[in-house]
């Protein structure tokens, strides 16, 4: 039944195996190490599948190690976790007692144990099986659940509405008994009925007098209201801004301190971190040093005050503070699942240790913590634009980026943001007016390439004119302009293209498979979604959706999907910084801007451990 058990470090060296069916099985072990116990994405189940495979494994932390079963998916074992939890004793009481330095260089003779847990095992599991089905206790029954009230009648809800079909009367003697009529008398009263449809009910006669027009236009209907201020179609060229007048273009004032601060890597978010605030605790009187001592006992780590004392830790002891603990991190906007995972990674890592005074769990709780949340948001590729977009230039090409994501997250403001970081480095960038849904978008555009022009004017750069806008307008295809735009910035010799499309909800489907045919016609380098750092669970709706929307709308084999997300508005939420584990957590994507305010300049890099810093509050 079993193909392949094995014991093996959280490092990946294999102490013991047993190999039933002789085939290799390195790949599914190599993927549960990187998936799952690298990452700590482990949930209560401790399960895990790959193709036609699937393992059930066990930590013990106290040694360090994994025990892992490999069967065949579509075989149901009900023995195995009891398999293994007896195998995790043999095994501790057989080699426990060797040195942790020692361990990786030893010989490990487990086989007869192995196969006495193992019959152990199964036969327990065929006594099972065998044995009659107990019956259930009344508690488990739906009785039980029914409650006093609702099986109490009330009187004073109204009844019930009842339909009376009544049949039709019978016909009168007086209808019964006239004769019945023959069929010429049948025929001349549908003519007379017909004739009478067909004439009109009143004839005016030659000698009325005709109405003359000035009656006619009184009865047409009520005139409309003429306003003062109303205007007419003279001033509609007055009105008309889809295109630039001279006094648009002039400026009076220029802000020229943004010019030159964003050259170079994006800088990381600032967020007050832990060393800040003990200096700021040590230059302040002696009473606020009292109440920053009691902070600093507060917050996450105060859950787990009461867990104290020289014993080894099981789940029942940590459950409590780990119930405060996903609470605390769901008050800080992390998405449910996800804090709920977050906890059940920090249990694995604490059951089976040895905890002391409260500073050592407070300490190893953080550490824990800590280590999870930085695997998660650390990036698995680093996205380098600048590095890719001088690649592209050198193969004559240029790279194109496509912006995505909801209704009002700022995906235009967080475009011209990234726009002006570009031109800071020296790229020209053409800006694809995709939104051709919105009212107004194209005239933002148009006002941010005229900012960034005045900015970066051309007689700065050689002559180059830096930011260009391609628009056709409203209602128009948006594959189709964004390819007209890629081909015009090859044409023309553009660095950079920045596809700004319309936002739509997740749940939208034609608006999906819009989207869907824009990035699948186009093949852009990079597909970044915009989200805000408000929505917390919303997120994970948001990204899942828009994720799996990509992958079934497009006939490609391998779709291309979100490769990096920018996350808006992280100024307005304090320390609720929750939003950014959502999203990476559920994509695996990296957070490649943030974005913190309302100038070109307020766009920043993810500080990881900033981020965390925020958590542990």
């Amino acid at each position: 039944m079993l193909d392949f058990v094995v014991i093996f470090t959280k490092g990946g060296v294999v102490l013991w195996h047993s190999n039933a069916s002789g085939s290799s099985f390195a790949s599914c072990i190599n993927s549960l190490i990187r998936g799952v116990i690298l990452e700590d994405r482990n949930t209560e189940a401790k399960y895990f599948e790959e193709d036609h495979l699937a393992v059930q494994f066990k930590l013990d932390n106290e040694l360090d190690l994994v025990y892992a079963a490999i069967f065949q998916k579509v075989i149901k074992l009900n023995y195995l976790d009891g398999f293994l939890a007896d195998m995790q004793l043999a095994f501790k009481e057989k080699f426990g007692g060797i040195p942790a330095a020692e361990r990786l260089g030893g010989d490990y003779d487990f086989d007869r144990e192995y196969r006495r847990v193992l019959s152990a095992a199964e036969e327990a599991s065929a006594k099972q099986v065998k044995a009659p089905k107990a019956m259930r206790s009344y508690n488990e029954s739906q009785k039980s659940k029914k409650t006093v009230a609702s099986m109490i009648q009330d009187d004073k809800k109204p009844a019930e509405k009842r339909v009376n079909i009544q049949e039709s009367p019978p016909p009168s003697k007086s209808q019964q008994s006239s004769p019945p009529a023959s069929m010429d008398d049948i025929i001349r009263e549908n003519r007379r009925k017909l004739r009478e449809k067909l004439t009109p009910t009143k004839k005016t006669s030659p000698s009325d007098p005709k109405p003359s027009k000035s009656t006619a236009s009184e009865k047409a209907g009520k005139k409309p209201r003429v306003w003062d201020l109303g205007g007419n179609s003279k001033d509609a060229v007055m009105l008309d801004r889809s295109k630039d007048t001279p006094e648009d273009v002039q400026y009076q004032n220029i802000n020229s301190e943004l010019v030159g601060t964003m050259q170079g890597v994006i800088r990381d978010l600032d967020v007050e971190s832990e060393d800040e605030v003990e200096d700021d605790d040590e230059s302040s009187e002696e009473e606020e040093q009292v109440q920053s001592k009691k902070n600093k006992r507060g917050g996450l780590l105060s859950y787990f005050k009461g867990i104290v004392g020289a014993k080894t830790m099981s789940l029942g002891d940590l459950q409590p503070a780990l119930e405060k603990m996903r609470d605390h991190l769901i008050s800080k906007n992390v998405a449910t699942e996800i804090a709920a995972k977050l906890c059940d990674s920090v249990a694995t890592s604490l059951e089976g240790k040895q905890m002391g005074t409260f500073d050592s769990i407070a300490s190893q709780v953080k550490e824990a913590l800590t280590q999870s949340l930085v695997r998660i948001l650390s990036p698995k590729r680093r996205i380098d634009i600048i590095r890719d977009a001088l690649e592209s230039k050198r193969n004559g090409r240029p790279y194109t980026i496509i912006f995505c994501g909801v209704n009002g997250v700022g995906k235009s403001t967080n475009l011209a943001k990234i726009c002006f970081w570009l031109i800071e480095n020296n790229f020209n960038v053409l800006i694809a007016a995709c939104d051709t849904f919105r009212a107004g978008a194209v005239e933002q555009l148009r006002t941010h390439t005229r900012h960034l022009n005045a900015l970066h004017p051309a007689a700065k750069h050689d002559g180059r004119t830096m930011v260009q806008l391609y628009e056709k307008g409203y209602g128009k295809d948006a594959a189709g302009i964004a390819m007209e735009a890629i081909k015009f910035a090859h044409d023309t010799r553009v660095d950079v293209v920045l596809v700004d499309t319309a936002g739509r909800m997740q749940d939208n489907e034609p608006l999906m498979r819009s989207l869907s045919k824009l990035i699948k016609v186009n093949n852009p380098d990079l597909v970044l979604f915009v989200g805000e750092a408000l929505v917390g669970n919303e997120a994970v709706d948001q990204l899942v959706k828009f994720n799996q929307s990509l992958a079934d709308y497009s006939s490609n084999e391998n779709p291309h999907i979100i490769d990096g997300i920018v996350l808006t508005k992280f100024d307005t939420i304090d320390d609720k910084v929750g939003a950014a584990i959502s999203m990476t957590y559920i994509t695996g994507q990296p957070i490649v801007f943030v974005g913190t305010g309302q100038t070109y300049a307020d766009l920043k890099a993810i500080n990881v451990n900033a981020v965390v810093n925020s958590l542990m509050k």
